[in-house]
C-alpha cells in the first residue's frame, strides 16, 4: 500500500488523500457497534464507533489480512454534533483497533441506520497481499 498525497496539500487529519495498493480485494459490508450476540455494545459513539471497527478487522482477519491492509473507509453517522464532540475519544477507539493506520476514509451524515440505537456504520475495502 502507498499513501498518495498531492504535493502541497496538508496531511488529513486521521485519513490518507489517497492511497494504491495491489492484492486481492476484500469488500467488507457496512458494520455496526454491536457484540458477537448482536447487542449494541453501548449508546455512546465511542464505543459503537470501537466495536463497529472491530468487527471490520475481524472480517479482514477472517480473509487473512490485518488492519494495514485496509485501503478504504466509508463511516456513516446519524449525528455530525456528536461525532465532532467526541472526535478524540473517536480517535482513541481508532487507534486501540487500527493502530496509527490511516486508510482513504470519509465521513457522511445520515437520516439514520436500519438498527435501531445504531449511532455509526463502517464499510472498508481492503487489498490482501497475494
Amino acid at each position: 500500500m502507498k499513501v498518495v498525497e498531492p504535493a502541497g496539500w496538508p496531511r488529513g487529519a486521521g485519513y490518507s488523500h489517497g492511497v494504491t495498493a495491489s492484492g486481492t480485494l476484500l469488500f467488507v459490508s457496512g458494520q455496526i457497534g454491536w457484540d458477537d450476540e448482536l447487542h449494541l455494545v453501548g449508546d455512546d459513539l465511542p464505543r459503537q464507533t470501537k466495536a463497529a471497527l472491530s468487527n471490520v478487522v475481524s472480517i479482514v482477519a477472517a480473509a487473512g489480512g490485518r488492519p494495514d491492509d485496509i485501503v478504504r473507509m466509508t463511516w456513516y453517522v446519524v449525528d455530525k454534533r456528536d461525532y465532532v464532540a467526541n472526535r478524540g475519544a473517536i480517535g482513541e477507539a481508532y487507534r486501540a483497533v487500527m493502530g496509527r493506520h490511516f486508510p482513504s476514509m470519509s465521513v457522511v451524515e445520515v437520516a439514520g441506520l436500519i438498527e435501531d440505537g445504531a449511532l455509526v456504520e463502517i464499510e472498508a475495502t481492503a487489498v490482501l497481499p497475494v
